[in-house]
């Protein structure tokens, strides 16, 4: 497990971004993504609590959240340094006082450094690190989510063993050839899994740009 943890934490591919002033980060599709993001959040998140983002890239989503759910408390993570200063540039442009300091978290290392949250969000992850990482991530929300707690999946899928459209094929193409651990997971893999680890059945919704979002309930 270590090997693939280094391998994984020395090679994860970024998606390019824009450095704004100082270590702020931009991601174009973070961009893109955040309010469709968002309009499912607001559906499936309680009015109130603790919910806790694994991999908050650069900061760009859980500042769009914590604007449009202030009723939450919010608490951004990342396991690199560019990631949590770009992070902690979003969150002081942004001056809100629902989102915590950013917290360094590496999902393979557990216990987390949370003890309790009624949601656990992570987007775009799962395909661009390895299986092992994947099950960690589902573990650990197990760990920490109340009762039915929800752990909150976003980015492509295949389905029925099948992609679900042509470019996701070719993204995942890209990023096999980049290193052999990463892929589009199975979805019925991953609910497998999740099954494992004291979850309910997925419920699914339908994404732009040929993504899924994809929410477990804590039973």
């Amino acid at each position: 497990m270590a090997d693939a943890t280094a391998c994984w934490m020395k090679t994860m591919p970024r998606e390019t971004t824009v450095r704004l002033a100082g270590d702020r980060l931009v991601s174009p599709s973070a961009e893109r993504n955040k309010a469709p993001i968002s309009g499912i959040l607001k559906d499936v998140l309680p009015r109130e609590g603790f919910v806790l983002e694994i991999g908050s890239g650069t900061g760009q989503h859980i500042v769009h959240f914590a604007r449009e759910m202030p009723s939450l408390a919010w608490q951004p993570s990342e396991r690199d340094e560019p990631s949590l200063a770009s992070i902690a540039h979003w969150m002081a442009t942004a001056d809100l006082s629902n989102v915590n300091p950013p917290l360094r978290l590496d999902v393979m290392e557990q216990p987390w450094p949370v003890s309790s949250a009624a949601a656990v969000v992570s987007l775009n992850m799962i395909h661009i690190a390895p299986w092992l990482a994947a099950e960690a991530l589902i573990r650990g929300a197990r760990d920490v989510l109340i009762p039915d707690g929800l752990l909150f999946l976003y980015g492509p899928f295949r389905r029925d063993g099948r992609h679900t459209a042509d470019s996701n094929e070719a993204f995942d193409r890209s990023l096999r050839s980049r290193n052999p651990a990463w892929g589009v997971r199975d979805l019925e893999e991953v609910a497998r899994t999740a099954s494992v680890h004291g979850f309910g059945a997925p419920t699914i919704y339908e994404m732009p740009a040929n993504n899924l979002s994809v929410v477990f309930r804590k039973v």
